[in-house]
């Protein structure tokens, strides 16, 4: 099969700079000025940062401002199974065609200078949705706040942080306040900014950052409130209470995401129609995403599927609860993970939760840790019984032969998230 016009123009931006990852916004201003300026005719912006919570909260914002008939562009990465997930266009997903036309157009006007694949990309993402009419546009950070690429919108309709934590240190800084930093980054002047939960350093950092450029503050514990009681949730601000139900999207950590997502729809004057489908309507892949259909839903028999691409130790943690939360089932863990990550941190918290770990290396993603290297830190993290495979569906016919009627958790990378969904589609 002849692959997309535009898998073609994607390998061939891969080539414009020997960097993944160069976190410096100058090759973006460069060819946003050739391109026109896009950026400015966006409509209204919605920025996102943070280290987890970011595509959740995204979703349930653009689940809350579709029930009131609102078009809503958004932006996210990465993708999972194909490059097109990362644009929406006024609620579709960009067409191939289109695609191949602003990425042939980008790459046109970039003139053979050295940019990354994400600057280029997030520009091509810019001018499809400066040219097609929507209501709200909502772009979710890449890496960090300041120096990524979404950031060149000079006034955006709100900025939201989700909660930060230890992540990209390599790129980011090695402390939660240099971070947290580089996240507060999109607070800009004027621009009221909803702040999830955040540990006392990260908050510090935000409220000087929004102090110093008048940016009103709407956080989680002080202008706004939310917590579980009789299962539902309960959501208190200024404008009053919400009683609503608990998320679809699975996980106790999913109710602060939702917090977030009211206190923006609430902010943006929706009404409780957006604020109910906020939390009943949103749809998240790969974040415990329940596995129905599929040649590894026939290997795993009378085993329950799941799949999580959390990758950092505060991803752990949400795995973690949520699994503790389930109905009391034996759970084994499939695990790949990436070589820039905090493997153990990860780990570390669903050791009590999981009775065995099968390590994986990831298909064809160059920067895989390798099995063994994955088993060792869950040894290392406190898993007793750990092993290795050479793929997932070797691991599923395992651990099905050992325990017929377990759970089973693919997880540790959106990497191995999306290669998942891609083979079981």
């Amino acid at each position: 099969m002849t692959a997309p016009t535009s898998d073609v123009i994607l390998e061939r931006m891969m080539a414009l700079h020997p960097k993944v990852i160069d976190l410096v916004l100058d090759r973006v201003w460069r060819l946003l000025d050739a391109l026109g300026n896009p950026q400015n005719d966006l409509p209204p912006v919605i920025h996102l940062a943070g280290t987890n919570g970011k595509g959740s909260t995204q979703a349930m914002i653009r689940a809350g401002l579709e029930a009131e008939g609102k078009k809503v562009h958004a932006y996210t990465s990465p993708h999972l199974a194909r490059f097109h997930e990362r644009i929406r266009l006024a609620g579709e997903l960009i067409s191939e065609s289109y695609l191949t036309e602003v990425l042939d157009e980008c790459y046109a006007a970039n003139g053979g200078e050295p940019i990354t694949y994400f600057e280029i990309t997030t520009c091509a993402a810019i001018l499809a949705m400066a040219r097609t009419p929507a209501d709200y546009t909502l772009l979710e950070v890449g890496l960090g706040g300041r120096l990524d690429a979404t950031n060149v919108v000079a006034k955006p309709a709100l900025s939201i942080l989700t909660p930060i934590s230890i992540d990209h240190e390599q790129f980011l800084g090695s402390t939660l306040t240099a971070i947290a930093g580089e996240k507060a980054g999109i607070i800009k002047r004027g621009v009221p900014v909803i702040v999830g939960p955040q540990q006392d350093e990260s908050m510090d950092v935000i409220e000087a950052t929004a102090g110093r450029l008048g940016a009103p503050i709407s956080a989680y514990g002080q202008q706004w409130h939310i917590g579980e009681e009789h299962g539902r949730i309960v959501y208190q601000d200024e404008q009053g209470l919400c009683d609503l139900p608990l998320p679809n999207l699975p996980g106790p950590h999913q109710i602060q995401n939702a917090g977030a997502a009211i206190a923006a729809l609430r902010m943006l004057g929706m009404s409780s129609v957006a604020t109910e489908a906020a939390v009943t309507k949103a749809e998240w892949p790969a974040r415990m995403q329940r596995l129905k259909t599929g040649p590894l839903i026939d290997l795993a028999g009378n085993c329950e599927l799941w799949l999580d691409g959390g990758h950092n130790p505060a991803g752990g943690e949400a795995v973690a609860k949520t699994l503790s939360r389930l109905p009391q089932r034996p759970t084994h863990l499939i695990c790949g993970m990436l070589n820039t990550k905090d493997v153990t941190g990860y780990m570390r918290p669903l050791a009590d939760v999981a009775q065995s770990l099968t390590a994986i290396s990831i298909p064809d993603e160059i920067n895989t840790l390798p099995a063994d290297t994955t088993a060792n830190a869950a040894r290392e993290a406190g898993f007793a019984k750990v092993k290795t495979a050479n793929s997932t569906a070797d691991a599923i016919v395992e651990i099905v032969k050992a325990d017929p009627s377990a759970r089973i958790l693919i997880c540790g990378s959106l990497y191995l998230a999306g290669h998942i969904l891609r083979s079981n589609g």
